[in-house]
């Protein structure tokens, strides 16, 4: 796959939120949280204070790869899809044939990506298998609890 990150327009904006969230309120709450252990004196014995420099690393770690993300985002159009095959962004309808059972995803980028909301991600193994797909089709995909077997019933674009 390309470098570039696909998102809807909501969840680009979703993302800038988190980003902007985290380089005022995050830093803000890291930066005190420093002060605070080294108030308490030696440095070298404070594991509060070095607790709270690692923290400060992961939120920095976590802020790069979110400007990362947004910096590669292509914000797709949903009008504008093609819903004749399964692609980023579809909702595709599947029978799972051993069980008969139907289910509805989302496909979307793995920033997006949660299963509560039915989203799933076009990296994951059930994402990436389906990808190409047309109405009518089966896949075979290689899960990690063995190989499933899915028949496309339906392919839509809008939301779930």
């Amino acid at each position: 796959m390309s470098n570039y990150t696909y998102l809807t327009k909501n969840g680009y904006d979703k993302l800038k939120a988190e980003l902007e969230e985290l380089k005022t309120t995050g830093r803000q709450e890291a930066a005190r949280a420093i002060a605070e252990a080294r108030a308490q004196g030696d440095l070298s014995e404070n594991a509060e204070y070095d607790a709270a420099k690692d923290a400060q690393g992961m939120l920095e770690m976590k802020i790069s790869e979110l400007e990362t993300v947004l910096s590669n985002a292509r914000i797709l159009d949903e009008s504008q899809l093609d819903s004749s095959q399964v692609a980023i962004l579809s909702n595709v309808t599947i029978k799972n044939k051993k069980t008969g059972k139907e289910i509805t995803y989302k496909l979307v980028s793995e920033t997006e990506a949660d299963t509560r909301e039915r989203k799933i991600s076009v990296s994951s193994p059930i994402g990436a298998g389906l990808l190409g797909k047309k109405k009518g089709e089966f896949a075979k995909i290689e899960t990690p609890g063995g190989v499933l077997e899915f028949e496309v019933v339906d392919i839509s674009v809008g939301d779930l």
